[in-house]
Protein backbone atom coordinates (compact mmCIF):
# COMPACT_ATOMS: atom_id res chain seq x y z
CA UNK A 1 0.00 0.00 0.00
CA UNK A 2 2.78 2.48 0.54
CA UNK A 3 4.65 1.47 -2.22
CA UNK A 4 1.62 2.19 -4.19
CA UNK A 5 1.03 5.64 -2.84
CA UNK A 6 4.44 6.81 -2.81
CA UNK A 7 4.48 5.39 -6.91
CA UNK A 8 1.29 7.27 -7.27
CA UNK A 9 2.99 11.06 -5.58
CA UNK A 10 5.98 10.49 -7.90
CA UNK A 11 3.65 9.92 -11.08
CA UNK A 12 2.36 13.10 -10.18
CA UNK A 13 4.87 15.27 -9.27
CA UNK A 14 6.35 13.90 -12.58
CA UNK A 15 3.17 15.17 -14.86
CA UNK A 16 3.27 18.18 -12.88
CA UNK A 17 6.94 19.25 -14.04
CA UNK A 18 6.55 18.03 -17.68
CA UNK A 19 3.38 20.41 -17.73
CA UNK A 20 5.40 23.55 -16.26
CA UNK A 21 8.26 23.55 -18.41
CA UNK A 22 8.95 26.68 -20.64
CA UNK A 23 7.55 26.89 -23.88
CA UNK A 24 7.49 28.97 -26.52
CA UNK A 25 4.16 30.96 -28.27
CA UNK A 26 3.67 33.01 -31.37
CA UNK A 27 1.91 35.85 -31.36
CA UNK A 28 1.11 37.67 -34.43
CA UNK A 29 0.07 41.77 -35.16
CA UNK A 30 -2.18 40.98 -37.59
CA UNK A 31 -3.10 37.16 -39.32
CA UNK A 32 -4.80 38.82 -42.18
CA UNK A 33 -3.33 40.81 -45.21
CA UNK A 34 -5.52 42.68 -47.77
CA UNK A 35 -3.83 43.72 -51.30
CA UNK A 36 -6.87 45.60 -52.32
CA UNK A 37 -7.44 46.19 -55.52
CA UNK A 38 -4.13 45.72 -58.39
CA UNK A 39 -4.12 45.44 -62.22
CA UNK A 40 -3.17 42.20 -63.90
CA UNK A 41 -0.07 43.83 -65.04
CA UNK A 42 1.48 44.27 -61.39
CA UNK A 43 0.62 40.52 -60.51
CA UNK A 44 3.17 40.14 -58.02
CA UNK A 45 1.87 41.64 -54.90
CA UNK A 46 4.13 41.39 -51.14
CA UNK A 47 3.37 41.65 -47.82
CA UNK A 48 4.97 40.41 -44.51
CA UNK A 49 3.62 39.45 -41.39
CA UNK A 50 5.48 40.15 -38.19
CA UNK A 51 5.60 38.11 -34.94
CA UNK A 52 6.79 37.90 -31.35
CA UNK A 53 7.38 35.07 -29.06
CA UNK A 54 5.48 35.96 -26.06
CA UNK A 55 6.77 32.65 -24.43
CA UNK A 56 9.44 31.69 -22.29
CA UNK A 57 11.62 28.98 -24.33
CA UNK A 58 12.96 29.66 -28.07
CA UNK A 59 10.13 29.74 -30.77
CA UNK A 60 11.30 27.42 -34.14
CA UNK A 61 9.34 27.95 -37.09
CA UNK A 62 9.24 24.45 -38.66
CA UNK A 63 7.10 25.04 -41.60
CA UNK A 64 5.15 27.71 -43.44
CA UNK A 65 3.29 25.89 -46.16
CA UNK A 66 1.05 28.09 -48.72
CA UNK A 67 -2.16 26.69 -50.25
CA UNK A 68 -1.43 27.40 -53.31
CA UNK A 69 1.74 27.52 -55.55
CA UNK A 70 1.06 31.76 -56.49
CA UNK A 71 1.61 32.19 -53.19
CA UNK A 72 5.39 31.62 -51.77
CA UNK A 73 6.12 32.41 -47.96
CA UNK A 74 9.66 32.95 -46.58
CA UNK A 75 10.11 32.94 -42.76
CA UNK A 76 12.79 33.00 -40.14
CA UNK A 77 14.68 29.85 -40.11
CA UNK A 78 16.64 30.88 -36.91
CA UNK A 79 15.09 30.15 -33.75
CA UNK A 80 13.47 33.21 -32.01
CA UNK A 81 14.68 34.09 -28.41
CA UNK A 82 11.87 34.79 -25.64
CA UNK A 83 10.48 38.25 -26.79
CA UNK A 84 11.99 38.76 -29.89
CA UNK A 85 10.33 39.06 -33.21
CA UNK A 86 10.72 37.85 -36.61
CA UNK A 87 9.14 37.18 -39.87
CA UNK A 88 7.04 35.90 -43.10
CA UNK A 89 7.37 37.68 -45.94
CA UNK A 90 4.30 36.30 -48.35
CA UNK A 91 4.56 36.76 -52.32
CA UNK A 92 1.35 36.50 -54.54
CA UNK A 93 1.75 36.27 -58.04
CA UNK A 94 -1.05 36.02 -59.93
CA UNK A 95 0.30 35.79 -63.56
CA UNK A 96 -1.35 33.55 -65.56
CA UNK A 97 -4.51 33.96 -63.01
CA UNK A 98 -7.78 34.66 -63.83
CA UNK A 99 -9.17 38.83 -63.04
CA UNK A 100 -10.82 38.52 -59.56
CA UNK A 101 -11.19 38.12 -55.80
CA UNK A 102 -8.89 35.83 -54.38
CA UNK A 103 -8.27 34.77 -50.48
CA UNK A 104 -4.86 32.08 -50.35
CA UNK A 105 -4.08 30.58 -46.74
CA UNK A 106 -0.17 30.26 -45.53
CA UNK A 107 -0.23 27.27 -42.62
CA UNK A 108 2.37 27.92 -39.81
CA UNK A 109 3.59 25.28 -37.61
CA UNK A 110 5.90 25.70 -34.94
CA UNK A 111 6.90 24.15 -31.71
CA UNK A 112 5.19 26.81 -29.81
CA UNK A 113 1.82 26.27 -27.56
CA UNK A 114 -0.47 26.61 -30.27
CA UNK A 115 1.47 24.44 -32.84
CA UNK A 116 -0.28 25.83 -36.01
CA UNK A 117 -1.69 29.03 -37.04
CA UNK A 118 -3.34 30.31 -40.30
CA UNK A 119 -2.64 33.41 -42.25
CA UNK A 120 -4.61 34.54 -44.86
CA UNK A 121 -3.85 37.13 -48.11
CA UNK A 122 -6.59 37.98 -50.26
CA UNK A 123 -7.27 40.84 -52.57
CA UNK A 124 -8.84 41.46 -56.21
CA UNK A 125 -7.09 41.38 -59.58
CA UNK A 126 -8.35 43.25 -62.07
CA UNK A 127 -8.24 43.71 -65.91
CA UNK A 128 -5.16 46.18 -67.81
Amino acid sequence: MRKTILLTLLMLCTFGFASAQSQAQIKFDKTTHNFGTFSEKNPVQECTFSFTNAGDAPLVINQAVASCGCTVPQYTKTPIAPGAKGTIKVTYNGAGKIPGHFKKSITVRTNGSVEMTRLYVEGDMTEE
